[in-house]
C-alpha cells in the first residue's frame, strides 16, 4: 500500500511466521499458512494483507474488511469476518508496529563519503557508514558502526556517536554523547549552549555552559527539536525516550527511561523527568521540577509544581485531572445560572 518511489516492502510472510515475530495466537479463520504480501488499513485491505484493530471505533471497519488477516484484541475477535484469519493479542497495535517493520525495515548504509563532505582527518568512522553531500564531521569526532550522516549535517568536534545512528538532513551536533540506534530527524539541534544568564544592573552576564548533551540507546528525536546542553551537569536523555517534532528541552534537564514528549513541549532548566513519563502536545515544564516516573500530563498544560508518581494532571496551572474536570463542571454551571 505504500508509494513504491518511497518505500520498498520486504517478504512476503505467511501468518505463522507473523504469529511468531508478534507472539499472537492464531484464531479465527486459522490460516495459518496463508501468504500476506504487505499491510493495509482495515477499509482497504485485500486478501493479500494483515490488517489491525485497536480502536473500538473502527470495529464495523473489522466486520466489513476483506483483509486475509488482522491483529485484534481478544475481546474483539467476536466481532470479526468468519473467512478473517485472526492474530488474536493484547497489544494488537504493537504487535502491528512489529509486522509492519518487517515488511519495511529501514534501508541499510550506502557505506562511503559523497562529493563535498567535509570530514577532518583525526575523526573516526565505524565500518559501514554514510556520509551524505555537504556533511561536515569535525575533529575527533567519532562515529560507530554503520551511522548515516544526512546532508548538510553537522558533527562538531568531539562528538560520538554509537552504532547505527542516523542524523538527518541538515542537523547539527555539538558537546554530545549519543547512544546506539539513535534517530535525530532533520533539523534538529543538540548541543548548542544553554539560556543562561546572570542578573547584572547594566546587562546580563552569559554564564558558560560546560556541560554535554548526553542521549541513550534507541532515543527518538524529532525534526526541528532543540536540546541544550548543560551549564556544569549534563542534560540527559534517557534510554528508549521518543521526542516529537519541534520540542524545546532546556539545559540540564533530566529525562528517564522509555518517556513521551509530544510537539511543542517546553522543558524549561534543570527540571527532571522520572522513566516513562508522558506529555501531551504543547506541554510547558517551568525550571527545577521533579516529574516522577509514569507521570501523564494532558495537552496544553502548564505545569508549575512538582508532579507525583503516576499522577495525571491538566490544564494550566496543571492540577490533579478530576480537579481540572471539576474546575470545568463547575464553570459550566455558573455560566449557564449567569446566563438564566
Amino acid at each position: 500500500m505504500a508509494d513504491p518511489r518511497f518505500f520498498t516492502v520486504a517478504g512476503p510472510f505467511t501468518v505463522a511466521e507473523l504469529a511468531a515475530r508478534t507472539g499472537a495466537k492464531i484464531a479465527g479463520a486459522a490460516n495459518g499458512a496463508l501468504v500476506v504480501t504487505d499491510v493495509a488499513p482495515l477499509d482497504s485491505a485485500g486478501p493479500e494483507h494483515v490488517s489491525f484493530l485497536d480502536n473500538v471505533k473502527y470495529v464495523d471497519a473489522l466486520r466489513r474488511t476483506k483483509a486475509g488477516a488482522a491483529f485484534v484484541h481478544p475481546d474483539r475477535a467476536d466481532d470479526a469476518p468468519a473467512a478473517l484469519t485472526l492474530l488474536v493479542t493484547p497489544a494488537p497495535y504493537r504487535a502491528y508496529a512489529v509486522a509492519a517493520q518487517a515488511f519495511y525495515p529501514e534501508p541499510p548504509p550506502v557505506p562511503g563519503i559523497a562529493p563535498g563532505a567535509v570530514v577532518d582527518p583525526s575523526a573516526r568512522l565505524g565500518e559501514g557508514c554514510a556520509v551524505e553531500p555537504n556533511a561536515v564531521i569535525g575533529a575527533r569526532a567519532e562515529l560507530g558502526r554503520a551511522c548515516i550522516i544526512g546532508a548538510n549535517a553537522v558533527i562538531g568536534p568531539g562528538v560520538v556517536l554509537g552504532d547505527e545512528v542516523r542524523v538527518g538532513a541538515n542537523a547539527s551536533l555539538s558537546h554530545c554523547r549519543i547512544g546506539h540506534r539513535v534517530r535525530i530527524y532533520p533539523g534538529a539541534r543538540l548541543g548548542q549552549d544553554g539560556f543562561g544568564f546572570a542578573p547584572d544592573a547594566a546587562r546580563p552576564i552569559k554564564v558558560p555552559q560546560l556541560g554535554r548533551v548526553i542521549v541513550g540507546d534507541d532515543v527518538e528525536i524529532g525534526a526541528n527539536t532543540t536540546i541544550d546542553r548543560g551549564a556544569g551537569p549534563d542534560t540527559v536523555i534517557g534510554a528508549g525516550t521518543m521526542i516529537d517534532n519541534l520540542v524545546q528541552i532546556g539545559h540540564n534537564v533530566q529525562i528517564g527511561r522509555g518517556c513521551i514528549l509530544v510537539a511543542q513541549v517546553g522543558i524549561s532548566g534543570s527540571t527532571r523527568l522520572g522513566d516513562f513519563v508522558v506529555l501531551g502536545g504543547q506541554v510547558g515544564l517551568i525550571g527545577h521540577l521533579t516529574i516522577g516516573s509514569g507521570a501523564r500530563i494532558a495537552a496544553q498544560s502548564g505545569v508549575m509544581r512538582d508532579v507525583a508518581e503516576n499522577e495525571t494532571v491538566m490544564g494550566s496551572p496543571a492540577v490533579p485531572i478530576r480537579e481540572h474536570h471539576r474546575q470545568v463542571l463547575l464553570l459550566r454551571r455558573l455560566a449557564a445560572k449567569k446566563g438564566d
